[in-house]
């Protein structure tokens, strides 16, 4: 059997269509062989020698839904890393968590779309640092299985920390680092409570709760405007009276026409939600 299914510009277009539909993600007319490609290694693997009969069978075949979930595996954009935008999260735990726990309140973090878990254990770690892990609730969720199981197991390859974000001096505590993987400690991976969530679905994040501080990020960049605004309102509708989401430093909400406030804190921009 071959290893690449052609991809007609019809058959792109229906496959873009149950892409955005049901995970958000975009891709324009230029990405076609792209997820040619990606689409290709699942319909092979399934059996499929025509991207249309695996489109019908993804759409309407009662057993469908499953092979969704490992197409979907293929397609989510698994880049992060450990200490990513780090100057964000320092500021969140610092600012906006630290003073209330002290205060005697019990907080709430969701790291939304975590991929492969490194950003909610660099939360941890930044939380333990402070004597705060067992203060406060730590939610990670990812719409990728496959990710979620990397991310329990805490064990990674060397490129879980790059050079543009080397470890801070605590991380030697949480982190035991070779040349050939990095393994987050027992500790941190008992303090997470990871997820299985689609944010486009709004039963699934109203199943969570509320949330005094979510981390999304670089997330929204991979969707169209519609559908970003429409996650946005999931997670405003998910954060508790005065919450703050964070986003990457290279997405705005203001152009999305957020009803959350833009704030700055030690440089760092953040969202909040504030009484009306």
């Amino acid at each position: 059997m071959t290893s690449r299914l052609p991809i007609s510009p019809q058959v792109f277009a229906i496959f873009t269509a149950l892409i955005a539909e049901k995970i958000g993600i975009h891709y324009d007319a230029g990405d076609r062989e792209l997820l040619g490609d990606k689409v290709s290694v699942r319909a092979i693997d399934a059996g499929f020698d025509s991207l249309l009969d695996y489109y019908y069978f993804l759409r309407y075949d009662p057993a469908g839904a499953a092979e969704l979930d490992a197409l979907i595996d293929v397609l989510v954009v698994g880049e992060t890393y450990f200490f990513r935008e780090l100057a964000q999260l320092e500021v969140a735990v610092a600012e906006l968590v630290a003073p209330r726990v002290a205060a005697g309140e019990r907080l709430r973090i969701w790291s939304a779309a975590c991929s492969t878990g490194e950003e909610p254990f660099t939360i941890a770690m930044l939380l333990a640092e402070r004597g705060l892990l067992g203060k406060v609730d730590l939610v990670a969720s990812d719409i990728s299985a496959r990710a979620l199981s990397r991310a329990r197991a805490g064990v990674y390859g060397p490129r879980s920390i790059r050079s543009n974000a080397p470890p801070p001096p605590f991380a030697t505590r949480w982190l035991e680092v070779t040349p050939d993987r990095v393994a987050v400690s027992a500790e941190l991976k008992g303090a997470i409570d990871w997820r299985r969530i689609n944010l486009l679905e709004a039963s699934d994040v109203t199943s969570l709760g509320r949330f005094d501080v979510i981390v999304c990020r670089n997330v929204l960049i991979y969707f169209h405007d519609n559908t970003a605004r429409w996650v946005v309102a999931n997670l405003s509708g998910a954060l508790a009276a005065d919450g703050a989401l964070l986003v990457g430093i290279s997405e705005s909400l203001l152009r999305l026409g957020t009803a959350l406030a833009c704030e700055e804190r030690g440089g760092v921009f953040l969202y909040r939600k504030t009484a009306r």
